[in-house]
């Protein structure tokens, strides 16, 4: 109990004070997480309308396998970034590995199944004769399906949401293909790891309480623009 009493207050004093090496660790944990949501949306969001809006062979066997990727281990997409990116690897040459870059990478597609699947049941959830109406006024398929995705847009807030809450609270990728390196690839949860294998609890647990104040921050202002909308 006193350890945790020790976050919160350690986690208040570093927030207040502006601590310039955890600024940069949340900082960097941000910038990494909004920018693997922003790929994986503009991916997705296309991707999952096209999937609905389309009947081809095999479309239920697809979303269900897109429904299986909602629980792969970080790990399991951390091993598949690093062999593609390590020096052995067909993207090697690029020289990404350890970098903030490959991390954005990895996370995009880590989350990648979950906004898809989501974006798929949520233009699903919509009513058909929404659809229909939109039709029967001359609407082609493109404009039909903004329509949709209109109606579908607070279910499809809540992919993007659930998109960046698992970013950012991911660690098992980052360690693999970040490597924790100090100002450069260290981000909050791996930096919390890092202090709990030191025996530091109270800088982990303000870290902690500091990476939940920013999801938490993130959430509101994402539901609040929703509500505006």
């Amino acid at each position: 109990m006193s350890e945790l009493w020790q976050g919160l207050i350690k986690a208040f004093e570093l927030i207040f004070s502006f601590d310039p090496e955890v600024m940069r660790i949340a900082g960097l944990s941000l910038r990494i997480s909004i920018t693997s949501v922003a790929i994986a949306s503009i991916l997705c969001l296309p991707l999952g309308a096209l999937i609905h809006f389309r009947s081809f062979p095999g479309k239920r066997l697809l979303i269900t396998v897109v429904q299986t990727f909602y629980s792969v281990p970080t790990v399991a997409v951390g091993l598949f970034v690093f062999v593609l990116f390590s020096r052995s690897g067909p993207l090697g040459g690029l020289n990404l590995l350890f970098t903030p870059t490959v991390m954005v990478i990895g996370q995009a597609l880590l989350i990648m199944p979950i906004m898809l699947g989501m974006t798929i049941s949520a233009l699903s959830g919509v009513d058909r004769t929404i659809t229909d109406s939109a039709r029967s006024l001359g609407a082609s398929t493109w404009q039909t399906s903004l329509v949709v995705m209109r109606e579908a847009r607070f279910a499809i807030m809540a992919a993007v949401v659930l998109g960046f809450g698992r970013a950012i609270s991911e660690v098992g990728l980052a360690y693999m293909v970040g490597g924790n390196i100090r100002g450069f690839t260290r981000v909050l949860t791996t930096a919390i790891s890092l202090e709990t294998s030191r025996g530091d609890w109270a800088m982990a647990f303000a870290l902690g309480i500091i990476l939940m104040v920013i999801a938490l921050a993130v959430n509101l202002i994402l539901n609040w623009v929703q509500q505006k909308r």
